[in-house]
């Protein structure tokens, strides 16, 4: 009989005994839990512990203390200090790891100075009375649009679940199974409209949807016929869908709402954006009756979902309980009304998404070749950059890319990662990549400085 392996995890130290310990280290245990806080370090060391037992009963050896102890505080410092700026060379310009869109200067001020104290949010200074918190907000989108009304609330999941509940709830909405999208985490269409309480009626297939299988799906159930587009994907071949005017047509024959999802936030439509993406005017153009999109997107903001069109089905939105669940907070309110004014008055050139977007590729060789020539080996290639974040799927962007030769790629990137500032990056079989198109000129030295640190250290 082979005998029974022994059980390694009673090898591994408790909690109370790690954090006794006395360090030789710089931050030790007590300085560690003086500095940020006992209960936060001891849930840091149950989380590196509970990960060295179930290694242990793998296998696996078991670290000496002090290494346990310094991987706890690692984990614990990132958890106490909060969110890190990153530099992001992974050529993704809205990369949702990475909070997708990065917002102007005059956002992230306009944001700072309405945390800093009392503000306006929801007074009318000139009557004293209560308003809305997002009428300035509203009032450009209105403006910027041409809709009746708008509404932000506090992403675009939240925005659709809202229309759902408000207009569709105990009654039928008919979609397109080619428009059934599951957007990131995991939240699928069907099951934010079992959530909103409406129920889904499936027309058409998944590659071909005609005008007539929404015809035959209408009934007297029928709340609304809602669009999506499928902005994370594409389908080609043999494919058909319906066009927004001919829905429209349908939708006010039969008395019911049109509503489009339209995903990513092109407020207008711009030369340099191909024609699948939707823009927001040209949906209401089209006859949609409300546009729902993300303020995270293309629009540039921070992230917000926003509904655009009749202003009595907006009312009725603006009414509903789910309302109030899904508010935005005072400083997404403030930026969101600052990249708006920037729209507003011919600038939206300056957002930051735009300047990554339409930087000229000759200008990122240069500054790719110029950056090659300060690394022993380095050179300079041109890549593809992404748009990224559900917006303009399999839409390719010509970019440049400073490629450095490493022995272990995985494992410098993983150290560029935990650098001050991190930075994101691209591995090869050979080399890691950092694609200039998502990394603003203003931090080529801040790049450059972090990878020379980290190839001193491996």
């Amino acid at each position: 009989m082979t005998p029974k392996r022994p059980d390694r995890r009673r090898e591994v130290p408790s909690v109370d005994g790690t954090i006794a310990m006395n360090g030789q280290d710089a931050i030790g245990p007590a300085t560690a839990a003086a500095r940020m806080g006992r209960s936060l370090v001891k849930l840091a060391l149950q989380r590196t512990l509970g990960d060295v037992r179930a290694a242990a009963a793998r296998g696996a050896d078991i670290p000496e203390d002090a290494e346990i102890l310094a991987r706890a505080l690692e984990v614990a410092g990132r958890d106490f200090y909060g969110l890190a700026e990153v530099i992001n060379a992974t050529g993704v310009v809205l990369h949702t790891g990475l909070g997708r869109a990065p917002i102007h200067a005059r956002a992230a001020e306009a944001a700072a100075k309405a945390a800093r104290g009392y503000s306006d949010l929801e007074v009318r200074r000139e009557t004293g009375a209560r308003g809305l918190r997002t009428w300035r907000a509203e009032d450009l989108l209105v403006a910027l649009t041409g809709a009746e009304a708008a509404l932000a609330v506090n992403n675009n999941a939240a925005a659709l679940l809202l229309s759902l509940a408000a207009l569709g709830a105990r009654k039928e909405v008919l979609v397109s199974r080619g428009e059934l999208i599951e957007i990131g985490g995991e939240f699928r269409l069907p099951e934010i409209m079992a959530a909103s309480g409406a129920k889904l009626v499936e027309v058409g297939t998944t590659n071909r949807t005609r005008l007539a299988d929404y015809e035959r799906a209408l009934g007297p159930k029928t709340a609304l016929i809602l669009k999506v587009h499928p902005s994370n994907y594409r389908v080609v071949g043999f494919t058909n869908s319906v066009g927004l005017a001919s829905l429209s047509t349908l939708a006010r024959g039969a008395g019911v709402p049109l509503v489009h999802d339209a995903g990513s936030g092109l407020l207008d439509r711009h030369a340099d954006v191909p024609k699948e993406e939707p823009a927001v005017t040209e949906s209401l153009a089209e006859g949609a009756d409300l546009v729902l999109f993300s303020g995270d997107k293309l629009l540039g903001g921070p992230q917000a979902g926003i509904v655009v069109g009749r202003a009595d089905l907006v009312e009725r939105l603006r009414r509903h309980p789910v309302a109030r669940a899904v508010r935005v907070d005072k400083m997404t309110v403030a930026a969101l009304e600052a990249v708006l004014r920037m729209y507003a008055t011919g600038r939206r050139h300056e957002l930051p998404v735009w300047r990554a977007l339409a930087a000229p590729q000759k200008h990122l060789a240069a500054r790719a070749r110029a950056l090659a020539g300060t690394f022993d080996g380095a050179r300079w290639r041109e890549s593809e950059a992404s748009v990224g974040g559900g917006s303009l799927p399999g839409f390719a962007l010509p970019s440049a890319a400073l490629v450095v030769p490493v022995a272990r790629p995985e494992q410098v990137a993983a150290r560029l990662r935990l650098n001050r500032p991190p930075v994101f990056c691209r591995t090869e079989e050979d080399a890691v990549a950092f694609d200039l198109r998502t990394v603003p000129p203003e931090d080529d030295d801040r790049l450059v400085r972090a990878i020379r640190y980290v190839l001193e250290q491996v």
